[in-house]
């Protein structure tokens, strides 16, 4: 096997490194011995975008997705939706899209430079905090889900004031979709306490249903 290439680091607010690999063609994003995604698994991220589409019922919606990571998510969501689709991507850490644009450009495909697609440069809490039934769908892919590695800020978009900061940011009808990559009960729970109805949908991290089991919860407003 081929070593690893240290590409770049990236400090995270609050704490923290986020270092870019690459390994022949694949890319990681690893914190510490944690590697928290790779180029190679793709599947759950793609669902992510994918299974919350299609519960969408209008032409034009406004997607508001929490963490770019490799693009994954954000390049399914284009791809299934139309025209008049908006998708606003929000991510804390610049270094992740230099990378985007950078090293990984190849895998990134212009996908930031579509016009259906906003990219902002905050912490998602106060995004969702200033948003009042503005979006069809939110999407969080933030920090490894509820049980998260990265920030301890994060846990404040998964508690329930988060939560019900979400629910109001969204349009009647609306969804919150969340990846995460193992199950939480009492995550699922604080979910209905919010006020959702949820669906718990069990994915594959790889494509055609192989890699290691992660769950997205669909809560709809």
């Amino acid at each position: 096997m081929k070593p690893r290439e240290l590409l770049g680091t990236a400090q995270i607010p609050g704490g923290g490194e986020l270092r870019l690999f690459r390994r022949d063609t694949d890319f990681i994003i690893a914190l510490g011995g944690n590697e928290l995604m790779s180029s190679r698994l793709s599947g759950s991220e793609e669902a992510l975008a994918l299974m919350t589409c299609d519960r969408l019922n209008t032409e034009a919606p406004h997607l508001l997705i929490g963490g770019y990571g490799m693009g994954f998510t954000l390049r399914a969501a284009l791809a299934r939706l139309g025209p008049k689709a908006r998708i606003s991507v929000v991510e804390l850490v610049p270094e992740i899209i230099e990378w985007a644009r950078g090293p990984m450009a190849e895998l990134t495909a212009g996908c930031l430079d579509d016009s259906r697609v906003e990219l902002v440069t905050r912490d998602m809490v106060r995004v969702i905090a200033g948003a009042e039934r503005r979006y069809d769908a939110i999407l969080l892919d933030v920090d490894n889900g509820p049980d998260g590695l990265t920030r301890a800020d994060n846990d404040q978009l998964y508690s329930t004031h988060g939560l019900v900061s979400a629910k109001a940011a969204l349009k009647p009808g609306g969804v919150l979709a969340i990846w995460s990559a193992a199950p939480d009960e009492r995550f699922a729970r604080r979910l209905k306490h919010a006020g959702f109805q949820v669906e718990e949908v069990m994915v594959r991290a790889g494509r055609g249903g192989k890699g290691a089991r992660h769950i997205i919860w669909f809560a709809k407003a």
